[in-house]
């Protein structure tokens, strides 16, 4: 491959890595919402009751110049007290001794590999 040729093949990975990421953001974030969410279906995580607060988790992809980040959360206030636990009285004056059921903790070496193997598979079908 001759310099020029190199220099072209580049080019063209720079201007396709955008949207290589962006897919593979937004795919590690449909995979670890759906990992939080089975996590969050049983022990060792939380009791499903009605599935509220299972089916609230959601991934939103942003794009960004050169890529993209993903946020994975829930807008359910209790959210934090059952990964974590909560012991004490809350805001309302109920009191708790409740322990952490981790749910969102165990996902995380998941995410992680998922979103490495996609950043190789981005880099990949720039080159490509």
């Amino acid at each position: 491959m001759t310099p020029d040729e190199l220099a072209a093949r580049l080019d063209r990975a720079a201007d396709l890595m955008p949207n290589a990421i962006y897919k593979g953001m937004a795919h590690t974030g449909m995979l670890g919402r759906a990992r939080i969410s089975g996590n969050a279906s049983g022990r060792p995580g939380p009791n499903v009751i009605t599935g509220d607060y299972r089916n609230s988790w959601q991934a939103v992809t942003t794009r960004i110049p050169y890529g993209a980040f993903c946020t994975i959360g829930t807008n359910r206030p209790q959210g934090r007290r059952l990964e974590f636990g909560f012991t004490g009285t809350d805001s309302l004056g109920r009191s708790y001794n409740q322990p952490p059921f981790p749910h969102v903790g165990p996902a995380i070496d998941f995410i992680a590999l998922t979103l490495h193997a996609q950043m190789r598979l981005a880099v990949a079908e720039a080159l490509t």
